[in-house]
């Protein structure tokens, strides 16, 4: 650990940092990328096969895109994302994704150091967050290069460390040891500080500066305990001006706040099902094990269990022919096996038997209550009530982020204060363009724990790069700025980190099932 981050967790009397990360995930290792002063520029051979875009581009050779009207840029382009200048970055990023090309981005990534700004990144795991948690052999649901960072491929890194990428998709191990490596390489390590767990962030009211300039954004007081490398806990606290949430949402899995959830036999990751299996708790003969969720959570858990010929009974709320379902988002020729699954909701529900052996779908059904004598009790589309016996039961319906060390667990800090914080349905309330909370100055919120579905790492990078300019202008760092200057009155946009392309990062599966 270098003295700069021994002195910030040593003390609570250090020097405000300027920014402190919370989460080091992909989404925190783009913001730091961004923050040691790594700024995209338009390669001077590239020709953009948008062709407004590319006249556009034309017009400032040699200017940074930070520096440029995004707006303006952004303008005449179309896609998924409800976001101009998300559409302006996924098109200079990966000019033909969305059609499912593999163009070159147009973008070239230069080192500037007048453009840093001092931070660190707190995380529980080592860098790339949880994916380290993840079993290493299972794979993304998002095709290997999607998962890449900023100036690095996945696949060029792969071609590097002799390995190769299964039909596209790589493993989760592979997945962590490139995000491990990304910041070793872009030397970006000593920003980070793994094994250290946030409790509290309290904040204050702003001091002034006197002189009659403007008050700074407040301080926040992070405070926390750091794991050593002996395995010894060590508590530290650090004043910080900006703080940023990338936790991610897998931390606190959403529960369905039924009679009975507290029973032992009910469980939250799939990880349950595979030690009951272990154990011989669930087996061809047994009672059935019970699935709760349309998503893809809940099809690994059907195929898993298929695989081992355990019965299942699959229940979720939405119809089958429901276009918000996820397997409508998936290419069939990429994802046959989460296909599979849709296709065996659909044909084997409670009235219309089919082929599938051992498997029962409930389509439009609401559980309603667990009894100790392992009874699951539900109401179907028509308002009648149906019982069955299981042995296991699998609640996979997301999860939520673990803000307990916020006040009030941050559901002061949601759209709708009065309801549960939910990255899907009551995300943080944050300015669209900045990702800053509209509630509290200097904090902001990025990836998963603020948008309504997963990100992908490299379209995060001009909502970062515009968080980056909102802090300098709060604790009034001053940079070298481009030889062409944009208005006073322009304000650089961000890029909206959800699209498409992928559903929370990745979804993990097993080889068995995997084409």
């Amino acid at each position: 650990m270098s003295n700069w981050r021994k002195d910030h967790l040593g003390t609570s009397a250090s020097e405000p940092l300027p920014v402190l990360i919370i989460g080091n995930g992909p989404s925190g290792i783009c913001l730091s990328y961004l923050l040691s002063g790594y700024t995209p520029y338009v390669r001077l051979d590239a020709v953009h096969p948008h062709p407004l875009l590319q006249r556009k581009l034309a017009e400032a050779p040699g200017v940074s895109i930070l520096d440029q009207d995004l707006d303006y840029l952004s303008e005449g382009l179309e896609g998924r994302s409800q976001s101009p200048v998300a559409l302006l970055f996924d098109a200079l990023l990966r000019p033909d994704t969305d059609f499912g090309g593999n163009m070159e981005s147009v973008l070239t990534w230069k080192h500037q150091k007048e453009r840093a700004i001092p931070h660190m990144v707190l995380g529980r795991n080592l860098p790339g967050g949880a994916w380290h948690s993840i079993e290493g052999s299972m794979v993304t649901l998002s095709q290997g290069q999607w998962m890449g960072l900023p100036d690095l491929q996945v696949k060029e890194w792969m071609c590097r460390k002799r390995r190769g990428l299964r039909n596209s998709r790589a493993t989760a191990g592979d997945i962590a040891h490139y995000y491990r490596d990304y910041v070793t390489k872009k030397g970006l390590g000593h920003n980070f500080v793994s094994g250290a767990v946030v409790t509290a962030v309290e904040w204050g009211t702003p001091v002034s500066g006197g002189s009659g300039a403007p008050a700074p954004s407040p301080l926040f007081q992070v405070s926390g305990v750091l794991t050593t490398e002996d395995q010894s806990q060590q508590p530290f606290s650090l004043c910080a001006r900006n703080v940023v949430l990338a936790t991610g949402t897998s931390d606190s899995p959403a529960r369905l706040g039924i009679p009975g959830e507290a029973l032992p036999f009910v469980h939250y990751e799939l990880s349950a099902l595979e030690a009951a299996t272990r154990a011989g708790t669930v087996t061809p003969a047994s009672d059935p094990v019970l699935i709760v969720g349309a998503g893809l959570s809940a099809a690994d858990a059907v195929l898993y269990a298929r695989h081992y010929n355990i019965p299942v009974i699959h229940a979720f709320r939405r119809s089958v022919d429901d276009p918000g379902l996820v397997f409508n988002q998936l290419p069939k020729m990429l994802y046959p096996e989460y296909h599979k699954v849709h296709q065996m909701m659909r044909e084997q529900s409670i009235l219309s038997p089919s082929p599938y052996e051992g498997y029962r779908s409930l389509p439009e059904h609401q559980l309603l209550l667990l009894k100790e004598d392992r009874q699951a009790v539900f109401r179907d589309a028509q308002g009648l009530q149906k019982v069955f016996g299981v042995a296991l039961v699998l609640v996979l319906i997301g999860s939520h982020p673990d803000l307990s060390f916020l006040p009030g667990a941050g559901a002061n800090l949601a759209v709708d204060p009065d309801l549960p914080l939910s990255a899907k349905r009551n995300p943080i309330d944050v300015d669209p363009f900045t990702y800053q909370s509209t509630q509290q100055e200097g904090l902001f919120s990025a990836g998963r724990t603020k948008m309504t579905m997963g990100s992908c790492p490299w379209r995060n990078s001009s909502s970062f790069s515009q968080m980056a300019s909102s802090m300098r202008r709060n604790w009034r760092i001053s940079f070298t700025p481009s030889t062409l200057t944009t208005p006073t009155t322009w304000t650089p946009r961000s890029c909206v980190i959800t699209l498409w392309s992928t559903w929370g990062i990745m979804r993990t599966s097993w080889p068995p099932w995997r084409p």
